[in-house]
């Protein structure tokens, strides 16, 4: 009879541990599948940003500089979105992609304010397309971002649980997922893209 208790118990606790091992894994394929979710969106976001640049370079001549932050803004996040899509749960990858996001808003507002200037411009079709198709990407990203970070928080509440806590760093989980945050003194509204 003691013997059918010892297995008992062994077996619970097998059960338990495997339990635990397969939500970390599920809990952690759910972030990393909302961060890929998050880098569709940016990718398709940087590759609008060059043709918006080419199409307000020939109006917008001599805000060279502007036209250039742009650039190097929209080439850093990118880099950043590369390294933080290597590993997601890196915290000092999202850091830094959340950083360089914030340079390139900034810039993205400065180059739109700037282009409110110039009325052939805001009627220019291409323009008008651009702006929309931006717009509609930004949207797109705000809301994988919330859903990535949704995952990110039920990952990390269940890695920090009894008794994922205690198995976690033997399954190789050892550190907390990081949620994706702009910086929210770096753009403080999403920039606005009517030309209407």
């Amino acid at each position: 009879m003691t013997w059918i208790v010892i297995g008992a118990i062994a077996l619970v606790l097998v059960i338990s541990v495997v339990g635990v091992y397969n939500k970390l894994i599920t809990f952690k394929n759910r972030y990393q599948n909302g961060f890929a979710q998050i880098e569709v969106q940016l990718k398709r976001r940087y590759d609008l940003i060059p043709n918006l640049v080419e199409t307000v370079k020939g109006y917008m001549a001599h805000e060279r500089e502007t036209l250039e932050a742009v650039i190097r803004a929209r080439n850093e996040a990118a880099s950043g979105l590369q390294r933080a899509a290597n590993d997601p749960g890196d915290p000092d990858a999202i850091k830094n992609l959340a950083s360089a996001e914030g340079v390139l808003g900034g810039a993205m507002g400065r180059l739109l304010a700037l282009a409110e200037a110039y009325p052939d411009l805001k009627a220019s079709e291409n323009m008008k397309q651009l702006t929309e198709e931006l717009t509609s990407t930004e949207n797109k990203v705000s809301f994988a971002r919330q859903a990535f970070n949704d995952a990110v928080t039920t990952y990390n509440t269940f890695r920090q649980s009894f008794p994922a806590v205690i198995l976690a760093g033997t399954f190789g989980h050892v550190q907390d997922a990081s949620l994706l945050e702009f910086d929210s003194a770096a753009i403080a509204e999403a920039p606005k893209v009517s030309f209407s």
